[in-house]
């Protein structure tokens, strides 16, 4: 990625994204407010722990990688998870790094839809997203408690189990509202305890590959479905961590460094497990289900190295829903700055500095979840991020258009038709993830699409009548004026 500026004029721009000349300049008092909240929010994000969260955000290790066999053989699972990564995520990640480097705020892709197309649109993306992160944070309880009857087979049903999902997501939620330096720094043991065990594996794959085994075609009665969800799965979810942009430091700089990083820990972290696999052991596809990776571990290594796997996959789990619950809580706190919610979702902790409204509201939304049997439900999530994704994408091509002197730290190296043309192919895939979706994941996603249209002209509502409180406070205002200014490179943030 090559960061780039452009030159311009601030004429065209609206006034709350105009650069200022001198951005540190005591105005009205908002200098010294300036600083009392730098003071205040001194533990910001630092690119390592990005880095991480980024990873789990999108990946947390190559498990779920084993379908993608199964349904379409060794071959295509390789060539699926090397090409991908080039039309799927490699132009989610560019979108990301210019769109989250000039608006540097809580609250992310819904900051970007409001800039574009205007609050319903903003409101829109951000209840697509929220839900769909919400459905899928709500899996990894209940998949815990999977890994966990295995030891402990009580759990595997009734109260036993309902309390143990409880216990799984009050001690996970409290963790997150500790603050996200904790749960970056958190990111970063549980990854490095995630990923050190596969590159033990394919060193000792080494003498055992068989290079043919990777073209093997395999069954030609291929589950085109399973396939493509699983590499659609493991590899999106690039943007979630641009809702907590405000809490990271210097995000103009650390943002693109933090997503190439993450890219390449991601691809190289279903890659090398992937190939290990298919060109040390000489197995059916059938035998590529969920889970198999640590019985490869365990062919190729030893008992010992299966069972470091298999606990990894829980830790992993652990990584996920941290990351996505900061990601959707802070995602709340930016849209009640953008008054799209009520005030009183941007309250913070006054220990932790955590928005623990919306810590609160995600995790209530995910423990319900947690108890449904939910594989619809799950197919639906991927149909609203695909709306929010193909919003996403003509929220970055409109902003080029609309605001093209804005100061942008980091561009993606394209004009106006390169990033149209860059923004298609994804965009296609989208549209097929949701053709393919069925049904009921058709009623389902139309049914929450809705509650979200009506929560917008709720909140319209309650404003006009002054039911609740919208405004944000002076400090808070003022401080958006300041974050207005850049950081003295060119940041435009709202």
């Amino acid at each position: 990625m090559k960061a780039a500026t452009s030159s311009s004029s601030s004429q065209d721009l609206p006034h709350q994204l105009q650069q200022q000349d001198e951005p540190n300049k005591n105005k009205n008092g908002i200098g010294e407010i300036e600083e009392s909240k730098e003071k205040k929010r001194s533990n910001k994000l630092k690119l390592i722990p990005l880095i991480f969260l980024i990873f789990f955000e999108v990946s947390g290790g190559p498990f779920g990688e084993e379908p993608a066999v199964a349904a379409a053989g060794p071959l295509l699972a390789i060539l699926g998870f090397i090409i991908f990564p080039f039309i799927w995520s490699i132009p989610e990640a560019l979108v990301t790094a210019e769109l989250a480097t000039t608006f540097p705020g809580n609250g992310g892709f819904v900051i970007w839809a409001d800039r574009a197309f205007g609050p319903f649109w903003g409101s829109m993306m951000g209840s697509w997203k929220f839900f769909s992160g919400a459905i899928n944070n709500g899996a990894f309880p209940a998949l815990l408690v999977e890994y966990v009857k295995h030891v402990i087979p009580a759990v595997s049903g009734g109260l036993p189990r309902i309390l143990t999902i409880l216990f799984f997501n009050i001690i996970l939620a409290f963790v997150n509202y500790t603050g996200l330096t904790i749960v970056g720094y958190t990111s970063v043991t549980l990854g490095t305890f995630a990923l050190l065990p596969f590159l033990l594996m394919a060193g000792f794959s080494i003498p055992k590959i068989r290079p043919r085994h990777w073209i093997e075609l395999g069954d030609r009665n291929r589950d085109w479905r399973l396939y493509f969800n699983t590499l659609f799965w493991n590899l999106n979810f690039w943007d979630s961590a641009s809702t907590l942009a405000g809490e990271v430091e210097r995000p103009q700089q650390t943002f693109p460094k933090a997503l190439f990083s993450a890219g390449i820990i991601t691809c190289l972290g279903y890659l090398i497990p992937l190939l290990a696999g298919i060109g040390a052991l000489d197995v059916g596809q059938e035998q590529w289900t969920d889970g198999f990776l640590a019985d490869a571990a365990g062919m190729i290594a030893g008992k010992w190295l299966k069972y470091w796997v298999s606990v990894a996959s829980v830790l992993s789990v652990v990584g996920l829903f941290e990351a996505q619950l900061s990601a959707s809580s802070y995602q709340l706190l930016g849209m009640a700055n953008l008054e799209l919610l009520p005030r009183i979702v941007a309250v913070r902790s006054r220990w932790f500095d955590t928005p623990w409204v919306g810590i609160l509201v995600t995790s209530l939304i995910t423990l319900g979840i947690s108890y449904i049997g939910f594989e619809n439900i799950i197919n639906s999530a991927n149909f609203l991020y695909a709306l929010g994704m193909l919003l996403e994408f003509a929220s970055f091509v409109w902003l080029r258009r609309k605001y093209p002197g804005l100061k942008r730290p980091f561009r993606v190296p394209m004009g106006t038709a390169g990033v149209v043309c860059m923004c298609i192919v994804p965009s296609a895939f989208l549209v097929l993830v949701m053709v393919i979706g069925g049904a009921i994941v058709f009623a389902v996603s139309g049914g929450l699409t809705v509650v979200g249209v009506m929560g917008y002209f709720l909140m319209e509502h309650c404003k006009k009548r002054r039911w609740m409180e919208f405004r944000k406070d002076e400090e808070e205002v003022a401080a958006a004026a300041v974050d207005g200014a850049g950081e003295g490179d060119g940041g435009g943030r709202v």
